[in-house]
């Protein structure tokens, strides 16, 4: 019995290409094509695919909206990610939200057809080159965690308001305390999360996952 595969992927060459390879393997079955993730949602639902080989960037929804809203119905379908983008914050956003495997365009043929067979089986599947760089920023993460944690009810509420790009007088007024109490939470959180700007603070906050880009 062949494995139901499905493609999402904006660049037409590349899944005709992917198309014609996996037609090679008889494992495999292509069962639907689309070229953007609110058709993938739809296709997700008529054809019912076992595995969705998951672009990131594609229009109307990116593949990070399309696994979230995969996981948040619960269907039941094994998410590979097969993107060009090896910046490792990409791979945790969809580590969080439960992606399956996660493998580059870059990879050999070989690659791709042992990570579908790995997710089906319901095995995790990541790109080779990326586990020691995730396991480097697991470590970071952890340290950032504890970072968090140190932080009180309202200098998280002060960060997030930094992150958001708001003026100490803006943030004042938003939590209705003093521009003075605000600078000192300030100066608190750049020793707590051992940042020395702003900048440097609202880039902990996105990478942390305290306020949300999209």
């Amino acid at each position: 019995m062949s494995i139901r595969v499905m493609l999402a992927d904006d660049h037409i060459l590349m899944r005709e290409g992917i198309r014609q390879l996996l037609e090679c393997d008889s494992t495999i079955e292509i069962v639907g094509e689309v070229s953007n993730g609110e058709q993938c949602i739809q296709m997700i639902r008529k054809v019912k695919p076992q595995v969705l080989l998951l672009d990131i960037n594609m229009p109307v929804k990116n593949g990070i909206e399309v696994l979230k809203e995969i996981r948040q119905n619960k269907w039941n379908v094994k998410v590979l990610i097969l993107t060009v983008h090896n910046e490792i914050e990409y791979l945790l956003k969809a580590l969080d939200i439960g992606v399956d495997g996660y493998i580059l365009k870059e990879s050999e043929f070989s690659e791709l057809q042992k990570a579908i067979h790995a997710v089906f089986s319901g095995e995790s599947y990541i790109q080779p080159s990326l586990i020691p760089i995730l396991n480097n920023r697991m470590v970071l993460r952890d340290k950032d965690k504890d970072k968090i944690e140190e932080l009180t009810k309202r200098e998280l509420e002060v960060l997030i308001e930094v992150a958001n790009g708001k003026l100490n007088k803006e943030i004042a007024n938003e939590l209705k305390i003093s521009e003075r109490t605000v600078k000192n939470h300030i100066s608190n959180i750049f020793k707590k999360i051992d940042v020395s700007d702003r900048t440097q603070a609202a880039v902990f906050a996105i990478k942390n996952d305290l306020i949300k880009l999209y």
